[in-house]
């Protein structure tokens, strides 16, 4: 009786980190300062997420962060697959930093408010890691004068618009 409640927990504990992560996210945040009309754009991940991802998007490279080709293939992939309009035109980002700290990933981009626009009227499109989890979801939280929004993306999902102000 004991070896069998002792196998049962055994079975059992090795099953939990199996069941502790279950779907695939990020989280990218998009922050625009109405003074300046700077945009700043961050995408969290965990990296046990992407280095799945990095067999496709980076097939020349170890699918390890630890090859600085596969993090720069992993930049190019996010800056290629994230697109930003305010107001109906696109804002240009360029990659401001890479931060990699055990399993959390953060890459910022950061860009400016296209000249004329209210910045009220955002649309997001985004695809990252096409095929890769089949359940991936990304939730983007844009952030202006105190507002904030938030869209979420799956993959195949079409471009999302929401507006700041009423």
């Amino acid at each position: 009786m004991k070896r069998l409640l002792l196998s049962a927990l055994l079975a059992l504990g090795m099953a939990t980190p199996a069941l502790a992560h279950r779907g695939h996210d990020g989280l990218t945040v998009v922050e625009i300062d109405g003074v300046s009309g700077a945009v700043r754009v961050e995408h969290r991940f965990a990296a046990h997420d992407v280095e799945p991802a990095l067999v496709s998007i980076a097939p020349e490279a170890q699918p390890s962060l630890d090859d600085p080709a596969a993090v720069a293939a992993l930049e190019d992939h996010l800056a290629a697959r994230f697109r930003l309009n305010i107001d109906g035109r696109t804002v240009a980002l360029t990659r401001t930093a890479t931060d990699l700290a055990g399993d959390n990933i953060r890459i910022r981009f950061t860009g400016q408010v296209p000249p004329g626009s209210s910045a009220n009227q955002i649309t997001v499109d985004l695809d990252f890691f096409p095929g890769v989890h089949d359940d991936q979801e990304q939730q983007v939280n844009i952030r202006s004068a105190g507002v904030t929004r938030t869209l979420v993306f799956r993959p195949g999902d079409a471009a999302r618009s929401v507006r700041l102000q009423p």
